[in-house]
């Protein structure tokens, strides 16, 4: 089906910081971003899944 693999450092770091922002930003500790908290954590989650599809990534 889906030939999966890894995602580097890199992108995992990414992923994890955007998560990061995401749930911050909900519980109101950033509070420029709470309106965008959904996107950026939905962004986190995309990063992640486009770096265990793609090798390389």
């Amino acid at each position: 089906m889906f030939n999966l693999s890894a995602p580097t450092t890199g992108m995992f770091f990414l992923s994890l910081l955007l998560g990061g922002l995401g749930v911050a930003a909900r519980m109101g500790y950033i509070p420029a971003l709470a309106g965008y908290a959904f996107w950026i954590l939905c962004a986190g989650l995309v990063t992640l899944l486009l770096g265990n599809l793609f090798k390389g990534l």
